[in-house]
């Protein structure tokens, strides 16, 4: 699978590691003199440069071109020509004035598709605004219910709806795919993906809640209301342990590993509904037994006695624990500047073409330039000079 990438930052750029670390050919277009503000992004500098640009790149060849000139829209059809797909995350109708939208790009390769990413999506009275994923988490509805009652709603320290928006768009590109070769499709479509539609597809029964009884559900803590045990609690060493035992059969088992068997039988507790009815009773019970018992033991004894049961990590705990390293998920990328470093490892994972990091992002703009348009496109060395000194390249 052959893919360009035009978008910024995170939610296209995502996509497109996600296809590339799977095995995809990932041609990231840049424009020249202006490149991917992510290449310096974020507080943390190791060397000198930030690590979110070699993560985020890894596996893509890097090329420059200018858009907003004719001579460069000529040159990405030509490379559309060759491609499977393109993925962009500009702002609504930003193609279209490059003459590059749909229409442009299914008349040179009608098999292409063009997943877009946004803030709002396509169509609809917000089409044309710019979308970070701050503004999509709260109007998708998941910021409202995140937090504690009574507080201001707070946000993952991450950037969550890019990220969701991203998965949504690898899988609407795959679907496409699938409709375009394994069903005799024949032809490519548009994947149209909203950061606040990805961000509103976790919502689970919260739609249908309001619909049919009026429910608005809000934020409740560490917990589910009315799915219990289900919560963090504190060790005697002072870690916050998450234990979720609301299935009747794993709440008796809990019983039984804190030698309360009674529990089980208890009207109180018997049912996943009289919990829910007793949830702070009932949890107030499993944090006295936690807070009797280190971190360790907890997991030990738990996990034992299948209670689904686990350590709240730090990024530090994670690169300490042995899971994480048998399911290769922290992996030695070399970057060419600065060396080794660990990066996250790929998800997910495949029996028979597994994907991998084969190599970490380049850091001079247009690296892959005589690659691709030499090799691919058959430009000459006298065509990529002028195209240079005209300011295309």
């Amino acid at each position: 699978m052959r893919v360009i990438e035009l978008g910024q930052l995170l939610a296209g750029p995502f996509t497109g590691r996600l296809l590339g670390d799977l095995g995809a050919e990932i041609i990231k277009v840049e424009a020249p003199g202006k490149p991917d503000p992510i290449r310096d992004w974020g507080k943390a500098r190791y060397e000198g440069r930030s690590l979110w640009w070699p993560v985020q790149s890894r596996n893509k060849k890097c090329i420059t071109l200018n858009l907003r000139d004719e001579r460069g829209q000529q040159l990405l059809l030509e490379l559309v020509k060759r491609a499977d797909v393109l993925v962009e995350n500009f702002r609504p109708g930003t193609l279209e004035r490059w003459n590059l939208g749909y229409e442009q790009l299914s008349e040179v390769n009608p098999g292409i598709v063009l997943a877009r990413v946004s803030g709002y999506g396509q169509t609809g009275p917000y089409a044309k605004r710019a979308g970070f994923a701050s503004v999509s988490e709260a109007m998708g509805g998941i910021r409202y219910i995140n937090g504690f009652p009574d507080q201001p709603p707070p946000r993952m320290h991450l950037s969550l709806g890019d990220s969701l928006a991203g998965m949504f768009a690898v899988h609407g590109i795959l679907a496409a795919l699938y409709y375009r070769d394994a069903l005799g499709g024949g032809v490519g479509q548009v994947v149209d993906v909203s950061l606040m539609e990805a961000a509103f597809a976790l919502l689970e029964s919260t739609v249908p809640e309001y619909d049919r009884l009026g429910i608005v559900r809000g934020p409740q803590g560490t917990n589910l209301k009315g799915i219990a045990p289900s919560n963090i609690f504190k060790s005697s060493d002072d870690k916050w342990m998450v234990i979720a035992a609301n299935a009747d059969n794993v709440f008796r088992r809990l019983c039984d590993a804190m030698e309360m068997p009674e529990l089980a039988d208890d009207p109180r507790y018997a049912t996943h509904l009289a919990r829910g009815e007793n949830q702070e009773e009932i949890e107030g019970i499993v944090a006295d037994w936690a807070r009797e018992r280190t971190a360790k033991e907890i997991d030990e004894v738990l996990n034992e006695a299948g209670v689904i049961c686990g350590p709240i990590y730090t990024i530090a705990d994670i690169f300490e624990d042995p899971q994480y390293q048998a399911r290769e998920m922290l992996l030695p990328h070399h970057d060419p500047e600065f060396g080794e470093y660990i990066g996250p490892g790929i998800v997910p994972k495949l029996s028979h073409t597994p994907g991998e990091v084969r190599w970490s992002a380049t850091w001079e703009e247009g690296s892959h330039n005589d690659e691709v348009y030499s090799g691919l496109l058959g430009l000459s060395d006298d065509e990529l000079s002028a195209l240079r000194e005209e300011g295309v390249l």
